[in-house]
């Protein structure tokens, strides 16, 4: 499943880079919820968090079977 996700925010990294920002995944665990830390223009925006959950999430939720939530490490 971590190389899959991989992939999918391998995808997901342009669409931030474009805006200054970027992501790195942390964790993958056996329970399927993704860790992940927001950097740059995104570690500070008030839209992160719209960004996890809506970019972020439901992108890895469509492409990856079993991935449940996406969570922001600071």
């Amino acid at each position: 499943m971590k190389e899959e996700v991989k992939k999918v925010i391998e995808e997901i990294k342009p669409s931030l880079q474009v805006d200054g920002g970027d992501i790195e995944l942390i964790d993958v665990s056996d329970e399927g919820v993704v860790k992940v830390r927001l950097t740059g223009a995104c570690g500070s925006c008030p839209m992160s968090l719209y960004t996890l959950k809506v970019g972020v999430e439901q992108r890895l939720k469509d492409k990856v079977k079993g991935i449940t939530s996406v969570e922001q490490i600071i």
